[in-house]
């Protein structure tokens, strides 16, 4: 049974055929007609179905989700904030996953073959890293907006400006693009592997193989972000926590407006922390086993069996559409920006002032 390669943070991985790479005579074939076709493993039609509808309402969810999120943010003027601007873009970053990498995924994942051609294999492969790497990214910037937003409200606003938030989403995606189209474009990524990667070759396949090395480095860019988002996400708790007693101790005392406008905006700015990490930790979850198996798969000899991964590499896809579910959870005006939109309330003269907030 051949199976298809893993995505580029992955030392290319595939079970070796029958004896000799020969399949058996009633072997289905990704290309009947080709010599060299990979080995076809399909699921049998029920299972079939299922898997198409899950994989599908991923699919919906992920694209359907995060346009939501970002035509709210672009299109109500009150939602034009440094932070929201973060988030749109974080919102397009899996939008674009849902766009170019998990419908090509769900066919290959349900049918055991890859029928794009090879020239999309290493761009679904880049694709699916750039965008990996943006979300992190992205995520890493909003948890330090967070941070100074929660320690010091009331001069925030001065300290992010657009600007600042502009430059964070420009570093997020350039570094995540450039690093991902160059090492596939190189090649630098199969230095070492030449005869494995030959070996494994066949018409079907998407044999993107990365080296040791550079898993790596793949594993360290996911790491150092994530590493900083916690540290970061526990000093906003403990403080967080610090405000809390302030009010509760000042409840019972008359206090100045000065000081109560500043727990107001301090208890706003808590709220939309706990949302936002949240999210943090929804990719945490998604995404940590999926770099930890690509760790252990390298440096010991590829033994995670096809269907671990299949679970993993989807569970990983799926945080794309979690972020749209966690802001209709907890933002009231998330939820009212949608009822705009679906109802088609946006398309009326002026609805881009329309108060989305209930205070």
């Amino acid at each position: 049974m051949m199976k298809l390669v893993r995505p580029f943070f992955w030392v290319s991985k595939q079970i070796i055929m029958s004896s000799d790479f020969l399949p058996p005579e009633t072997a289905q074939m990704c290309f009947e007609n080709l010599n060299g076709s990979c080995v076809k493993t399909p699921y049998s039609p029920g299972p079939r179905v299922i898997l198409y509808a899950v994989f599908g309402f991923g699919v919906v969810l992920t694209v359907f989700g995060n346009l939501l999120v970002m035509i709210s943010i672009f299109h109500f003027q009150q939602l034009h904030t440094p932070t929201n601007f973060l988030i749109a873009s974080l919102a397009c970053a899996d939008f674009l996953v849902g766009v170019t990498v998990m419908p090509f995924s769900t066919v290959r994942s349900v049918e055991s073959c890859w029928y794009f051609g090879d020239s999309y294999c290493k761009f679904h492969s880049c694709f699916e890293g750039s965008f990996c790497y943006a979300s992190i990214y992205h995520l890493g910037f909003i948890s330090l907006d967070r941070y100074i937003a929660v320690t010091d409200p009331l001069v925030y606003p001065t300290r992010f400006t657009a600007s600042l938030s502009g430059l964070c989403i420009a570093f997020s995606w350039l570094l995540s693009i450039i690093y991902s189209l160059s090492l596939i474009g190189t090649g630098a990524n199969e230095a070492g592997l030449e005869d494995l990667v030959s070996a494994l070759t066949c018409v079907g396949g998407c044999q993107i193989a990365v080296n040791e090395r550079w898993v790596l480095v793949n594993f360290l860019l996911f790491f150092i972000p994530t590493l900083v988002m916690i540290i970061v996400y526990s000093k906003i708790f403990l403080i967080a926590q610090k405000q809390a007693r302030r009010i509760e101790s000042m409840s019972s005392k008359t206090v100045r407006s000065a000081d109560s406008y500043r727990d107001r905006v301090a208890k706003r700015e808590r709220k939309a922390a706990k949302t936002l990490g949240m999210a943090v930790l929804a990719f945490l979850i998604s995404w940590l086993p999926y770099f930890i198996d690509s760790i252990i798969d390298a440096f010991l000899g590829f033994i995670t069996p096809t269907y671990i991964y299949e679970i993993l590499v989807w569970i990983a896809y799926y945080n794309s559409a979690m972020n749209p579910l966690i802001y209709a959870f907890f933002y009231p005006w998330f939820r009212k920006a949608i009822r705009l939109i679906v109802t088609g309330r946006v398309l009326r003269e002026n609805s881009s002032t329309i108060n989305l907030f209930s205070e």
